[in-house]
Order: C-alpha cells, then sequence, then structure tokens
C-alpha cells in the first residue's frame, strides 16, 4: 500500500487527461493495468480492470489507510468509492447508492463484496452485539446468494446469473442494523440447458460433490455429475471453485443465518428433485405418452412428500378450463418434455426466492423505533449481472442486455447532464457534449 501512495502510474484519474480520445483512454488503462493498478477514477467514478488474480489490496491495512478520508486523499480504489458512500450518508442523513456496472466476467460480484466488507469493517467493529450479528447476516449471506444464483460461464467461473439489489440500513449513529435483498431476473433456463463450456448453478455440483454418503443416498443420488442429464454438459468442466468444499461454507453459513435442518434438508430435496426430473424419459404407446422409468417418479414423489399417481399427472397432463368444464387433456411426447422441463425450472426459481424471503426474514430492520431513534437511512448497493453476447442469444439474455444499456443510459445521463447543469448555473464556458 505504501508503495502505491508514493508511486502511481499514468493518470490516476481520467479527468486529468490534456487530450480524450479511445486510442489513449486504453492506453492509460493498459499502462495502470500493467503496473498492477487495477483501479482508475473518473470524477467520482471508479474504473475497474478484473486481474482474474487475488491481490493483496484488501486487508485492514488498507482498509485503514481508505478510512475516513476524502475521495481524492488516495490512490483510486473500491473502499474511496465505499467510504464517500457511507460519509455521505452520515453527513447529510439521506440515502446513497452505489451502482456496480460492465460487462460479464468483469469482477462486478467480487466488488460488492468488498464494498460490504469495507462497510462491516468501518462501522464501530465491537461496539454492540446486534450490530456485530447484523454485519454477519450480511456477509454470510452472500455464499448462499452465489451457491444458488451464480454458475460458471465461459467468460467467468462464478458469474451471478440474477440481479441483485441490496439495501443496507444504518442508525443514527451509522451503524448497520439491518438490510433487505431484491432479487430480479434468475436465468433459470439454466437449470435445464446451458452453453458449451458452461455449468449450471453452482448448488447442484456443490451437493453431488460435497453431499456426505448418507446425504446423498436419501436423496437417491451419486456422485457422478455425468449421470444427470441437466447438468452433464458442464459435468466434466474444470473450473476455480471447489464445489466439495464450497458445499461446507455454504451449509455452515445457512445455519448460521438461520435456516433450520429441516429447511437445509429441504433445499436439498429440492435439488435433487430437479436432478431426478432431468432423467425422465417419455415413450410413446400408441398415441399416448407413457412415463419409461417408474422408479424415478417413485423417487421424485417421496422427494416432494406427495403421491406418484399425482407426480405422473402432473407430468403428462395439463388441465384446461373450457367454460364451466375443467377437463385434463393429455400431453403428446413433446409436450411432456416441455412440461418437465417448465416444471424444473419454476421449482429452482421459486426454491431461490424463498431463500432470498428467509434470508430477509433475517436481515430486515426489526423494533427500530424512529421516534427514540432517529431516522434511519440506507446505502444501496446494485449488482445487475453483465451484458454478453452468445451464439444463441435466450430471451433471458436479452432482458439482461436491455437492463445493462438502460443502466448504462442512466450513467450518462446521470454524469454528463448534471455535469453541464452545474457548469452553466456557475456561468463556465465550455463545449456541449451531446448525449441520447
Amino acid at each position: 500500500m505504501a508503495e502505491q501512495e508514493s508511486l502511481e502510474f499514468g493518470k490516476a484519474d481520467f479527468v486529468l487527461m490534456d487530450t480524450v480520445s479511445m486510442p489513449e483512454f486504453m492506453a492509460n488503462l493498459k499502462l495502470r493495468f500493467e503496473k498492477g493498478r487495477i483501479y482508475t477514477f473518473i470524477g467520482e467514478v471508479v474504473v475497474s480492470v478484473n486481474p482474474y488474480k487475488l491481490l493483496n489490496i484488501y486487508g485492514r491495512d488498507t482498509i485503514e489507510q481508505y478510512k475516513g478520508r476524502e475521495l481524492y486523499e488516495r490512490p483510486p480504489h473500491l473502499f474511496a468509492i465505499a467510504d464517500a458512500a457511507y460519509k455521505a450518508m452520515k453527513r447529510r442523513a439521506k440515502d446513497t447508492c452505489i451502482v456496480i456496472s460492465g460487462e460479464s466476467g468483469a469482477g462486478k460480484t467480487e466488488a460488492s463484496k468488498y464494498i460490504m466488507q469495507y462497510i462491516a469493517a468501518i462501522t464501530n467493529p465491537g461496539q454492540r452485539a446486534e450490530v456485530e450479528r447484523v454485519k454477519n447476516m450480511l456477509l454470510k449471506s452472500n455464499c448462499v446468494l452465489e451457491a444458488f444464483g451464480n454458475a460458471k460461464t465461459n467468460r467467468n467461473d462464478n458469474s451471478s446469473r440474477f440481479g441483485k439489489y441490496m439495501d443496507i440500513n444504518f442508525d443514527f449513529k451509522g451503524d448497520p442494523i439491518g438490510g433487505h435483498i431484491n432479487n430480479y431476473l434468475l436465468e433459470k433456463s439454466r437449470v435445464i440447458v446451458q452453453q458449451p463450456g458452461e455449468r449450471s448453478f453452482h448448488s447442484f455440483y456443490q451437493l453431488l460433490q460435497g453431499g456426505s454418503e448418507q446425504i446423498l443416498r436419501s436423496l437417491h443420488l451419486q456422485k457422478s455429475l455425468s449421470s444427470y442429464n441437466y447438468i452433464h454438459v458442464g459435468a466434466q468442466l474444470k473450473s476455480s471453485i471447489n464445489d466439495a468444499a464450497e458445499f461446507k461454507v455454504v451449509a455452515d453459513a445457512m445455519k448460521v443465518i438461520g435456516f433450520t435442518p429441516e429447511e437445509i434438508q429441504t433445499v436439498y430435496k429440492i435439488l435433487a428433485t430437479i436432478l431426478h426430473l432431468g432423467n425422465l424419459k417419455f415413450v410413446v404407446d400408441g398415441d399416448t405418452p407413457l412415463i419409461e422409468n417408474d422408479k424415478v417418479v417413485s423417487i421424485i414423489a417421496e422427494l416432494l412428500s406427495t403421491k406418484t399417481d399425482m407426480v405422473e399427472k402432473a407430468l403428462l397432463y395439463r388441465t384446461v378450463a373450457t367454460g364451466r368444464d375443467i377437463i385434463d387433456k393429455q400431453h403428446t411426447e413433446q409436450e411432456a418434455s416441455y412440461g418437465r422441463d417448465a416444471f424444473a425450472k419454476a421449482i429452482y426459481e421459486r426454491l431461490f426466492c424463498w431463500i432470498v424471503t428467509r434470508i430477509n426474514d433475517i436481515i430486515e430492520v426489526k423494533n427500530y423505533d424512529t421516534t427514540i431513534h432517529g431516522k434511519n437511512t440506507v446505502i444501496g448497493v446494485l449488482d445487475i449481472y453483465g451484458f454478453e453476447i452468445f451464439d444463441n442469444n435466450s430471451f433471458e439474455q436479452f432482458c439482461i442486455n436491455y437492463c445493462n444499456e438502460k443502466l448504462q443510459q442512466l450513467f450518462i445521463q446521470l454524469v454528463l447532464k448534471q455535469e453541464q447543469e452545474e457548469y452553466q448555473r456557475e456561468g463556465i464556458p465550455w463545449k456541449h457534449v451531446g448525449f441520447l
């Protein structure tokens, strides 16, 4: 850190560049990156370049260097932004927000975690047991959400496949007293199909690789990843993640957050149900589709605590309302396969939303009387998953890319429009910068 303070390379703030052009911008970014400076300011914005390796720039000593400092007192860093947001909230008693945007694999999820860790580290450590509990819950919730909402993609071994907006609530003294997570647009199609070179959500691999023999036996599962049709595409892919170790970390985090042993076991049952659903095959007897492997149906019924005939009916028929009459219409083989896949996606999405709801139940602000303690304020952290182009773009990816474009437009509007309005108010001559 001392070296970074004394020695900077290129322009630490793009605003200081004499001429601004794309080649010069990229050359400055490249020079700084090659010298180990992955952060560069653009005014109050930080540009980050993912080094795809761990750097020793997030420890306690670095936190102390940025704590309570003004934005430009220290070299560009995520911590500078986090500290500025915290100070602004505390000084003005107004809500603030940190927006993290960029392409898939840019390092947005890691950035959001470092921001959370920084805020947890600088807020009156060890002062109150309840504050420490809240901070611990907020940090522990990250790995649980990543297990069920992240996946290996071709760009990133730990890519967020959902959008996350987290509110952190603070009391009048600036201590965290709770939070709330909003999740957006889980990429549930990944449950049933993945692009070549990619995996499904981490949770499936963690269960199969990390679950004990007793757990797997109770779920009628085996460790062989390639035995399950929904995940066999990515079964043999190498990733930087140790699924077996992560299984234990996530299970421990769920216990700390407050999930009961029965709830955790139910989560495993739902994951197992989805894996078994992928192995269901339909055969046609004349015009009538039948389920080929009855044993799998019995396993699914057991895991879902329901009857075998109800599972069969759900997979082979659809209910149609015609006026006052309600009839069961049999699926074709193609419809049955489509229905099975839709069922698997819907179960996983509801599981994910339930997990978010359970976490919110634990971390949300409780028993805070504003008449006694004053107004509570919020720092929001938005981590939306990144822009990406595939050979075969899904509808979900279209929505993701559209959302990213809208966020970028908002960013341009806030930065350029507000700056130019300020120039106008203060009578500063400038050349108008047009934007859409």
